[in-house]
């Protein structure tokens, strides 16, 4: 076989390089059946070859090993093909070479952590046992741990290369490591105990005793092979000076983490973090097992407790640590109690995948989906609202606690076995990939050599099968779906055994255990879901069974939501307004974008969980983002007449109109929640439906009064303010202007009257009860109180009444209001006619300087006197400061001034107006960009506001809950309420500066 092909069989990949590496002189007297027999134990053969090179450079006499019997020199091949770093170290100290020659062994041994505490106690000259002092300081001291600690580290990786399954002793590799990086701890303690000899009293330093708590993975027992250690340190000292005590165990803490990772001819171990104590980095770095205590009890947050569960003591004061845990325990099983608690799990969900760069989030092992904090969290949050009453749980390990919690009966058998081998393996990928060079990285490598490296060195020592990049991303991504579908099986599968009379093999909590899994996932009224659960999987139908397969992660995202128990009573009523329909349960079934949005919408918005009760066939839509696409206008209208055709009767066709409207404000909310609209498209939909069921009722009244006589006017209804801009939000009045113009030879007189009772039928037709009912349903209500003489004139006029009041009586606020004036429903020539009457009005050639000061006046009285009493301005969406008043009183005034020769501000729309203002100049970019930002956020949070059910439209919310779901609606990750607030009091702030500045400052008169 020729040497290429040799290399491609045993695994090489950069041939011409390792070509040239096999022709370097230190493997001139190795035997090649030998080195390549060996090269096929490594997972990476071009790094062992390079690596060996190197060795044998440094160590000549390894090559009697590398000549010797295969199995003498696996130990070396496995090591040097899976961690060029631990290959650097031997290279440091040679003496370690001795471990290359070990003997593997298929189920591996430890080594215990007082053996380790021992010998990293003896490589810096200290005695074993607590407050021990270090024989020898500074740089000697570093490099001596560090060296020790590396040979063990070596030793173990060893060891852990050699086991038949690496998943088998992952729990025990994870172990050492954490005992291991406890023992040097231990020694950098010692060692840093000497060293303030040369600052304090030697009697001072000894009585102050310092214990060190391990955090996190240390703490659990299960730490990485290379991992910043988290850790918490306690001090005590009976009869010294307070402030002596904790400048010497200030100091002390501090020279800990210099033996351990200061600069120094051996490189640092690992970062000694304690950004986790009392305060973050903002506390003082040590605090007596009293001040720990204190603040706790009063300031510390929920997640302060929840990283408690791993906390052990590991080195120092054995005495003391145990005090201290002692102390906390009670505190950490208590914390699923305390108040927030469930935001504090809610934020340590986001937490899992927050801060991920987009271009690693596909590679992530532990932050990514189905990773290993999905893990984490899961049996985490679990331990926290059992394990108060279950002390069995009260373990630190993942591995032991997924067992308790199986034994308990918490979680299923089987669901515990996927668990904890999805774990392990995902453990074990983590570990092989931060052996190669001892770096801190949780990302799966991208090159086909290094995923066949991982997959190889990964797979355990007696593995046969080739190694392959293809099949190990497979099983990984099959490993993550896994630990996806198990994190809502496991959270929700027994509250649902519990609800419903299954058989006794399945897991089944007890009422007690099941409502505080509830209440610790969101849902206020834990008794009262479990009723709803009850009602939705008792049974033996088939939506029933169907149910108990979906609900496990409906419940999940539902508990996202922003009411999870609303949205639970929500589903449950859907579901049985639906019965068994066979489309609904199937949508629900084969789309999990149809099921996630319903979850969304129910545990969000009252408005349209309404709508979808006695809307129910609407949830179709759900499954499709075509059918959510709002209709226009022209369909709208075209469907309408066709109802009144087949309808003739007044009560039934208006009846018909506003289904037909409930059901199109239904189908935009739906499109609106699930993302698939802009604002101002929610808007231009919106008004859309009004106009077409305005029209509809005209034509309706029309009828109606024409039945019994002959007509004698035409008629139009003219839209105003945000109905005019096609600007409006859900449940939004429209300002209407009513028009007539008597045909010819018709009494005057007695086409007012027919005009007015045209009027007053389509008021009454849009408002009044119907026949059966329209439920839930948004009346529509038509204002027409921008009329000439305001609510003292006549309801409806001629046109030429309106030309003979404009002519002589119009006021520059008649002129403003008229900017927004758009026929919406009625005779089109007379639309035209109109516009042709109004444009001169609200488009002059000029604007006189008392115009400008009577629109500010009205604008200054507006604000002083609509503003409710007892309304914060910085809150008020509409009349507050830098709200839509404001942005949209500014346009207009620039409209009255420019419109007449810059044609393109003659729009009836704010955002279409302040483009156009842009282009022309008349306001700097900046600004306009101010002012448009703020009004669109102001509309939102008023739609949001309607949305969610509030009462009050016009307010940004105070209440942190109602804040919350105004924040999601808004577009806000989940948690963001409060920088939502910041971001409209800020940008609102910005935008009344600009408003005063232009509105009320410099620059208008003379522009």
């Amino acid at each position: 076989m020729s040497l290429t092909r040799r290399m491609i069989a045993t695994g090489f990949t950069d041939l011409e390089k390792s070509e040239r590496f096999l022709a370097a002189p230190e493997l001139s007297g190795i035997d090649e059946e030998r080195l390549f027999a060996g090269f096929a134990r490594a997972a990476n053969p071009d790094m062992a070859l390079q690596s060996l090179v190197r060795l044998l450079s440094r160590i000549p006499s390894l090559a009697g090993l590398v000549n010797a019997e295969p199995d003498d020199a696996e130990a070396l091949f496995r090591v040097l093909g899976a961690s060029e770093a631990l290959a650097e170290f031997v290279m440091r100290h040679p003496e370690n070479a001795d471990l290359l020659a070990s003997e593997l062994r298929a189920e591996p041994g430890a080594v215990p952590g007082r053996i380790l505490r021992a010998s990293l106690l003896e490589s810096v000259g200290a005695a074993s046992g607590p407050n021990s002092v270090a024989a020898v300081t500074g740089t000697q001291a570093y490099v001596s741990l560090r060296a020790r600690y590396r040979r063990h580290l070596l030793d173990l990786a060893i060891r852990d290369l050699g086991a038949a399954s690496p998943e088998d002793t992952m729990p025990a590799v994870g172990r050492e490591l954490a005992d291991l990086a406890a023992a040097a701890l231990e020694a950098a303690l010692a060692v840093s105990r000497a060293e303030l000899a040369a600052a304090f009293d030697p009697a001072d330093v000894a009585a102050v005793r310092l214990a060190i708590i391990g955090m996190g993975k240390c703490g659990a027992s299960e730490l990485n092979y290379i991992s910043d250690v988290d850790v918490i340190y306690v001090i005590e000292a009976p009869g010294l000076d307070e402030p002596l005590a904790n400048r010497i165990g200030t100091a002390m803490a501090a020279g800990v983490s210099r033996a351990i990772n200061a600069s120094a001819m051996e490189p640092g171990l690992w970062d000694v973090d304690a950004n986790l104590r009392p305060e973050g980095k903002d506390g003082p770095l040590v605090r007596t097992l009293e001040s720990h205590l204190n603040y706790y009890q009063r300031w510390a947050h929920t997640w302060e407790f929840q990283a408690l569960l791993k906390a052990r003591a590991i080195a120092g004061d054995p005495d003391l640590g145990r005090r201290y845990e002692d102390a906390v325990a009670p505190l950490i099983w208590s914390s699923s109690e305390r108040e927030g608690f469930v935001e504090s799990v809610q934020a340590m969900r986001r937490r899992v995948t927050d801060h991920i760069p987009a271009h690693e989030e596909a590679r992530q092992i532990k932050l990514g989906k189905g990773g290993l904090r999905d893990v984490e969290f899961t049996v985490q949050l679990l331990q926290l609202v059992h394990g108060r009453i279950d002390e069995t749980l009260r373990v630190r390990t993942t591995t032991s606690a997924i067992a308790a919690l199986s034994e308990g009966g918490y979680i299923g058998r089987g669901d515990a076995a996927d668990l904890d081998a999805a774990y392990r393996y995902l453990r074990v990928l983590e570990h092989r990939i931060q052996m190669v060079h001892m770096r801190r990285t949780h990302l799966m490598p991208e090159s086909d050599p290094a995923l066949r490296a991982l997959s190889k060195s990964s797979a355990g020592s007696l593995a046969l099968i080739r190694p392959s990049a293809e099949r190990l991303l497979e099983t990984w991504q099959r490993t993550k779906r896994l630990v996806r579908r198990l994190h809502e099986s496991i959270f929700y599968r027994p509250l649902l055994n519990t609800a419903s009379n299954l058989s006794e093999d399945e897991v089944r909590l007890t009422p007690e255990a099941a409502q505080a899994r509830l209440a610790a996932l969101g849902y206020a009224d834990p008794k009262g879901a479990m009723r709803h659960i009850e009602a939705l999987t008792n049974g033996i139908s088939r939506r029933a069974a169907l149910q108990r397969q979906l609900l496990p992660v409906l419940l999940a995202w539902l508990a996202d939501g922003v009411d999870p128990d609303a949205g639970l009573l929500g589903f449950r009523r859907l579901s049985e307004s639906l019965g068994d329909s066979h489309w609904y349960l199937g949508m629900l079934r084969d789309s999990s974008a149809a099921g996630e949005r319903l979850c969304h919408i129910l545990s969000s918005s009252r408005f349209i969980s309404d709508l979808l009760e006695v809307s129910p066939e609407s949830t179709a839509w759900l499954g499709t983002d075509k059918d959510l696409s709002p209709l226009g206008f022209d369909a709208l209208w075209q469907e309408i007449r066709a109802k009144m055709s087949r309808h003739p009767r007044s009560g039934e066709a208006a009846r018909l109109i506003r289904l037909i409207r409930r059901r199109e404000m239904l189908r935009i909310a739906v499109a609106d929640s699930a993302g698939l609209l802009s604002q101002e498209e929610v808007g231009r939909a919106l008004s859309d439906n009004d106009r077409a069921a305005v029209l509809g009722m005209l034509h309706t009244a029309e009828n109606e009064v024409y039945s019994s006589e002959e007509q004698l006017t035409d008629m139009l209804v003219v839209a105003m303010g945000r109905q005019g801009g096609r600007e409006i939000g859900y449940g939004s009045d429209a300002d209407v202007l009513y028009v007539h113009r008597p045909l010819p030879g018709a009494d005057p007189q007695a086409a007012q009257k027919q005009a007015e009772r045209i009027v007053g039928l389509i008021s009454s037709l849009l408002q009044q009860p119907c026949q059966p009912a329209v439920l839930a349903e948004r009346v529509l209500e038509l204002d027409a109180g921008l009329r000439p003489e305001g609510r003292q004139g006549p309801l409806v006029r001629t046109l030429d009444s309106y030309r003979g009041y404009y002519e002589r009586w119009s006021l520059a606020w008649e002129a403003q209001a008229l900017l927004r004036a758009r026929p919406m429903a009625g005779d089109d020539r007379l639309g035209e006619d109109f516009l042709a009457l109004v444009d001169p009005i609200r488009y002059p050639e000029s604007l006189d300087k008392a115009d400008i000061r009577e629109i500010r006046r009205i604008k200054a009285r507006v604000e002083a006197e609509r503003l409710p009493r007892g309304a914060d301005p910085s809150r008020h969406v509409k009349l507050g400061r830098g709200g839509l008043s404001d942005v949209e009183w500014l346009v207009q005034l620039l409209q009255l001034q420019h419109a007449h020769s810059y044609p393109a501000l003659r729009t009836t729309a704010t955002l279409a107006a302040l483009d156009a203002i842009s282009d022309a100049g008349f306001l700097p970019d900046a600004d306009v960009q101010i002012l448009r930002e703020s009004w669109l956020l102001a509309s939102r949070i008023r739609c949001a506001n309607v949305i969610r059910g509030g009462r009050n439209a016009d307010v940004l919310p105070s209440s942190r809950r109602e804040l919350e779901a105004v924040a999601r609606w808004c577009g806000y990750p989940a948690g963001q309420g409060g920088v939502l607030e910041e971001h409209y009091l800020r940008i609102t702030r910005r935008a009344r500066g600009v408003f005063e500045r232009w509105f009320y400052g410099y620059g208008l008169e003379g522009t």
